[in-house]
């Protein structure tokens, strides 16, 4: 029954059912207008769904097989307490952990910054910004989980739970969705919100360079990197200085001098 609940076609189902609920909502109850700079939203659209498709190939390619050779490695740092039946609880929490500060070397380390920047480039914010990756992003991390794998001895069906978890998380912080204010104060409490992320998002670079969480949403107050900043409907997204660019510019941007 977990090979089931825990393999990669549940969680692509899963993530799948989840963005189409997303994007429906975005439709219906949208929490801030596109600005001109996102126009027209079908280009833009076009431009997040090929990085996806790309990525997506990577991942049965690549993505999958290293961390499967990675949970199959068991390097004998975990311990037997860790193996019960709170193992899948607390691999989430450290991964989660983890991830926050991986996503925090990405802002800090120029050259993982110029792969990440692509999904900064983003001049508005909707589901399909959570799947906006540069393929390079996507090969340092999953190098970098690797070793966590391996070093930790974290389980396969952990690592899928984890993806889906992160997938699901980062659909919904990304969204455009109005959420009633109060439902979203009270889920901020404990995990990453779009009033959160819009701001990690925001066309200044001192947010930008804040609110790195991914699930949770303690770990940046814990380690003093929450922006005082509030979202607001007209809050400007992108990179401060930078313009987005089409397709394949997106591609060669990592690569060109600056």
């Amino acid at each position: 029954m977990d090979d089931v609940l825990f393999s990669p076609t549940a969680k692509a189902a899963l993530v799948v059912a989840w963005f189409a609920v997303l994007f429906a909502l975005e439709r219906l109850a949208p929490a801030a207008p596109a600005p001109e700079a996102a126009r027209p939203l079908w280009r833009r659209w076009g431009r997040n769904g090929g990085l996806w498709l790309a990525n997506s190939g990577l991942s049965l390619a690549v993505v999958l097989p290293v961390t499967a050779w990675a949970a199959a490695v068991d390097a004998g740092l975990r311990p037997d307490w860790w193996r019960g039946p709170w193992g899948l609880a607390l691999d989430l929490v450290l991964l989660d952990f983890l991830i926050y500060w991986w996503h925090r070397a990405n802002h800090v380390v120029p050259l993982l910054w110029r792969f990440h920047e692509v999904h900064h480039l983003d001049r508005f914010l909707d589901t399909t910004s959570a799947v906006r990756f540069h393929f390079g992003e996507v090969l340092l991390s999953t190098l970098a989980r690797a070793a966590v794998i391996v070093a930790l001895g974290i389980p396969f069906a952990s690592v899928i739970a984890f993806e889906a978890l992160v997938l699901l998380a980062a659909l919904f912080h990304h969204s455009d969705v109005a959420l009633p204010p109060r439902l979203e104060a009270a889920l901020a409490r404990v995990i990453i919100t779009p009033s959160i992320h819009w701001v990690h998002h925001h066309r200044v670079r001192t947010d930008t360079d804040s609110n790195y969480g991914t699930v949770f949403s303690f770990w940046d107050p814990l380690f003093r990197t929450r922006s005082a900043t509030s979202r607001t409907p007209e809050m400007a997204i992108g990179v401060e200085g930078r313009a987005e660019r089409p397709f394949w510019g997106l591609l060669l941007s990592p690569f060109a001098a600056r």
